[in-house]
């Protein structure tokens, strides 16, 4: 029987404490690594961040349009990238927040959630703004590989706000995500979907109460989040996943500093 993304996560975070690391590669982060902005300098601020911290840290979330960017070059870095995160016994939440209907929908989920798909990550980010029924092509093969969404509800953008928070039947939209990956995660006993929040919030917003899934929440670092500050935003934090990326990888690409900067982050 294969293990639900839910109890995976559980397990990996258990044992390392909850970081995910962003592998967000932007051109200052690699000119300042000392490499060029191109596809061979991406994969290498990636690839050795998680030499360095692929068996400290739980979690990697490479950022898929920093590698997009580079065409075909760029997404066979990624998918090498993806191989070193599961070769290390991390997890890989690939962020690349898609949304879509129908057949587009079902090719999305399978280009990274389908078994044996050379794209496949441990979990994506996903958009739910089309409905969140709209996702659930998505939501399906997840579970039927072990795999998990994280379904955006309040992002760390304050524009976000203008629809996030905008109501309908007396709730606000992202009340109404949330409750949906609930109800979700209560019908089959997994756990696979969680939410995206932002770390960089004074509050989360939404009423979290009974919300078994996990909570990632970005920001944590360089935007201005702190682990610290974790509890004030989310109350219960057992299920929150800090996630920092420029705040670590400033720190490369000498490998000991990473240690030191992803240990900072880490909330145990």
């Amino acid at each position: 029987m294969t293990t639900s993304f839910g109890a995976r996560l559980g397990a990996v975070t258990a044992e390392r404490g909850r970081l995910c690391v962003g592998l967000d590669p932007h051109e200052r982060i690699v000119r300042g690594w000392g490499s060029e902005y191109d596809a061979a300098g991406i994969e290498r601020v990636a690839r050795e961040t998680v030499s360095a911290l692929g068996e400290q840290v739980a979690v990697f979330k490479p950022q898929s349009a920093f590698f997009e960017v580079f065409g075909p070059a760029g997404i066979a870095a990624l998918q090498r990238v993806l191989g070193d995160v599961a070769q290390a016994g991390a997890l890989s939440i690939l962020d690349a927040k898609r949304g879509d209907i129908g057949s587009t929908m079902r090719a999305y989920a399978r280009a990274y959630l389908a078994e044996g798909a050379p794209m496949a990550a441990d979990a994506i980010t996903a958009s739910p703004y089309l409905g969140f029924e709209s996702l659930r092509p998505a939501i399906d093969l997840a579970h039927e590989n072990g795999r998990g969404l994280f379904v955006l509800c309040r992002t760390s953008n304050p524009e976000g706000e203008t629809v996030q928070f905008a109501t309908a039947a007396g709730r606000t939209i992202a009340q109404q995500v949330l409750d949906a990956a609930g109800a979700e995660n209560v019908r089959t006993g997994l756990d696979d979907v969680g939410l995206v929040i932002g770390a960089t919030h004074e509050r989360a917003g939404v009423d979290l109460t009974g919300f078994t899934g996990w909570v990632l929440a970005p920001g944590v670092g360089a935007q201005g989040g702190t682990v610290e500050g974790l509890a004030g935003v989310f109350g219960d934090t057992a299920r929150v996943l800090p996630s920092a990326s420029r705040g670590v990888l400033r720190a490369g690409p000498d490998a000991s500093a990473l240690r030191d900067a992803a240990a900072a982050l880490t909330l145990r």
